[in-house]
């Protein structure tokens, strides 16, 4: 027998003391055997634990070289979190080649989870506190009102006057279709307008006139002499006529 299979059961025998929940599941050609850890933290007087169970596949020149370590029913841990728990230990067992390791590397592994658990619920938190941070700052600029930059403004600035052009226009178009139509435009909008004009000037009938209205115009006072109105300064003849008698 090898000094490593010897190495080996010394070990085995050791951990069956130590941890009663050990598993072997094989002996031959190498011990295959698991071991369950778990870890807790506690949080507003609640303890919250998670769990996974360890697997370790010894290699012909263990401790000589690292076990084989897989991770398999997790409680309470995403595998994500598993993957980080088998590179730790693979780590571990690296810093402890040339002897027996995996009591250590079980420590590790509870502490592992416990680490995992505290960082998950700082990330929670965090979110919380920051969620908390967000809707105080919300709060505050509605109470405080939206702070005006260069850039804001401009902004702003921008978007106003784009309104204010289309305000504009539309307001022009109301206007403009409430504005009284010329004739012009009413000729165009109608053609039977100008028919009308053409049948008036075309038509043959004329108008009749009651003549005897005309008859009695002398009883208006209406004379034709011109001597009668004061205004009329008669013959010239008479002007010559009294010159030549003064003289």
């Amino acid at each position: 027998m090898s000094s490593h299979r010897e190495s080996q059961i010394e070990e085995i025998q050791a951990l069956e003391s130590i941890y009663p929940e050990i598993e072997v599941l094989s002996t031959e050609p190498h011990y295959v055997f698991t071991i369950e850890v778990k870890g807790e933290v506690s949080k507003n007087d609640t303890d919250i634990a998670a769990s996974c169970t360890l697997k370790f596949t010894y290699v012909e020149s263990y401790p000589d070289e690292p076990p084989l370590i897989e991770v398999e029913d997790e409680d309470n841990l995403d595998s994500d979190e598993a993957a980080e728990i088998v590179s730790h230990l693979n780590q571990q067992a690296q810093e402890n080649l040339g002897m027996v390791m995996i009591f250590t590397l079980v420590s590790a592994g509870t502490e592992k989870i416990h680490v995992l658990l505290e960082e998950r619920e700082k990330r929670i938190q965090d979110a919380k506190e920051r969620g908390e941070r967000e809707l105080e700052e919300l709060e505050r600029r509605k109470f405080e009102g939206t702070r005006v930059t260069v850039e804001s403004f401009t902004a702003w600035k921008l978007k106003f006057n784009a309104e204010m052009n289309e305000l504009k226009q539309i307001k022009a178009s109301e206007l403009a279709a409430q504005k009284k139509p010329t004739g012009r435009q009413l000729f165009e909008r109608d053609r039977t307008l100008d028919e009308s004009d053409i049948n008036f000037l075309d038509d043959d009938e004329s108008v009749p006139v009651d003549e005897t209205l005309f008859e009695d115009v002398e009883d208006f006072g209406i004379d034709d002499d011109d001597d009668d109105d004061p205004d009329f300064e008669g013959d010239d003849d008479g002007e010559e006529e009294e010159e030549e008698d003064n003289e």
